[in-house]
């Protein structure tokens, strides 16, 4: 079956970027063995992606397998990965989603472990190429179950996961970009990490978060604080209403100071009145003329 982007799954150069990518997650230390999955849809009913109990970095085009939307493999000689239940998930709830990487990055999957939010409002990339990072709650790998745990979690602007107790899923519109999101957050909580051992985080000012928020709009990236109405600029509240069994508090860092939300902050700039314009009618001329004649007599004066 031909799909709307011109591939399919039969597609070998598409199976080499699954390849590549797998490469460079193991190459990373983000998948020990057999650890991480990786997918990407090829059409309205086609995905292709890693066959179970094998290694990311010595994958194959020929090892690489193919599932319907759900789950059921069509084709391939290996057998799916029985988590790529998971990928179908995010890619149901996100059309603009064609590729997911899942795997166990050390740095991100020790704050799964813990079981700490990652903290906002810190590094410039980390807002404007991420935001909000949320926590998704703990299910056994492989079905239905631990596919669902992601759910409350997609809305818009959403491009990263921790899987409580587990590791990381990321996702985009390329593989490349769903892996690049794997790097730069192991990357951040890497230098979270190394901050704390030397005593603490330091959390950006009002001006500055408010700043990189507009930069990131204006490059076209999406956030959930451009769509959540009463959301905190850095207090990780984008995702409360997935958080209503379990909310994670900070604890290995302080907690964000308390800022306006985005969208608070732009309802209260449209509803302020602005300054009105002076026309010529409103200037005294008389009285403009005769302070321009005293500045020029002084000045000759001197």
């Amino acid at each position: 079956m031909t799909s709307q982007w011109n591939s399919g799954i039969n597609d070998r150069k598409l199976k080499e970027e699954i390849c590549e990518i797998g490469r460079r997650v193991y190459n990373k230390g983000f998948a020990a063995a057999n650890d991480g999955n990786i997918s990407i849809r090829v059409g309205e009913n086609e995905v292709l992606c890693s066959p179970t109990m094998i290694c990311k970095g010595f994958m194959t085009p020929e090892d690489i397998c193919a599932v319907d939307m759900e789950g059921v493999q069509i084709a391939g000689k290996r057998k799916r990965t029985s988590e790529v239940l998971l990928h179908l998930a995010i890619m149901k709830h996100r059309p603009d989603v064609k590729a997911v990487v899942h795997c166990h990055p050390p740095h991100a999957t020790a704050f799964a472990v813990a079981r700490e939010p990652i903290p906002q409002c810190i590094l410039p990339e980390i807002e404007v190429f991420m935001g909000e990072v949320p926590i998704a709650p703990y299910e056994t790998p492989g079905g239905h179950a631990f596919a669902n745990t992601v759910v409350p979690f997609l809305g818009n602007g959403t491009n990263t996961i921790i899987l409580t107790n587990h590791g990381t899923v990321t996702f985009g519109k390329t593989l490349e970009d769903a892996y690049w999101k794997t790097e730069i957050l192991d990357a951040y909580c890497r230098i979270l990490l190394l901050s704390k051992q030397l005593g603490k985080v330091t959390y950006l000012n009002e001006r500055e978060s408010v700043e990189l928020l507009d930069l990131k709009k204006k490059l076209g990236f999406d956030d959930p604080r451009f769509h959540v109405e009463n959301c905190d600029l850095c207090g990780n509240t984008a995702f409360r209403e997935g958080y209503k069994e379990n909310k994670l508090e900070p604890i290995a860092f302080e907690p964000p100071p308390q800022y306006k939300g985005y969208l608070e902050r732009q309802k209260e700039a449209s509803s302020t009145p602005q300054p009105k314009a002076s026309s010529s009618a409103d200037i005294d001329t008389e009285s403009l003329i005769k302070l321009i004649t005293e500045q020029v007599v002084s000045a000759l004066n001197k």
